[in-house]
């Protein structure tokens, strides 16, 4: 079955609220609706689910890459020509110590920025019913559920106090 995507505009944080918990109650999993404010509300103002993040793992995945390819290129160009000057060793650790930290650091950074795009399920794919009155302080609330349940999931809205509720444009 097909699903279609409601939103409901609160002008009241309070109301967007009541809208999430009368959601709940109607036995709406928390993943099929969403809030859309422009101002940064404290995680859980509204009742929404935990989101999790996994961005720490980046940086020390591209850290770990980094200092593995750094190693694998100073000491593969130094064993592969080798140039006895002076009677040093073949590999020298304090030149390798120096282009090791750059590669583990540009590792780290080129991941951590990987992970950002990532974490923010950045491009998109999905394209989401928005109005354009939610930068001008409203709040959204955006529904995903099947045909079926529209009727219901507009009535719940529009009594939790929804200024306008629209359905997306198929």
């Amino acid at each position: 079955m097909a699903t279609q995507s409601i939103l409901a505009l609160y002008s009241d944080a309070t109301y967007a609220a009541e809208a999430g918990e009368a959601l709940d109650n109607a036995g709406f999993a928390k993943e099929d609706y969403d809030f859309l404010t422009d101002t940064p509300y404290p995680e859980g103002a509204f009742g929404e689910r935990h989101s999790s993040h996994r961005l720490y793992i980046f940086p020390f995945v591209g850290a770990l890459i980094g200092l593995t390819t750094a190693i694998l290129l100073t000491a593969g160009t130094q064993i592969s020509y080798p140039l006895v000057t002076g009677g040093k060793p073949i590999l020298a650790i304090p030149p390798m110590a120096i282009i090791t930290y750059e590669g583990t650091m540009l590792g780290a950074i080129l991941f951590t920025v990987i992970g950002i795009i990532f974490e923010s399920r950045l491009p998109t794919t999905k394209k989401r019913i928005y109005d354009t009155r939610i930068t001008e302080g409203y709040i959204g609330v955006v529904v995903d559920c099947e045909e079926d349940q529209v009727n219901t999931v507009e009535q719940i809205l529009t009594q939790a106090g929804a200024t306008e509720v629209r359905r997306e444009e198929a």
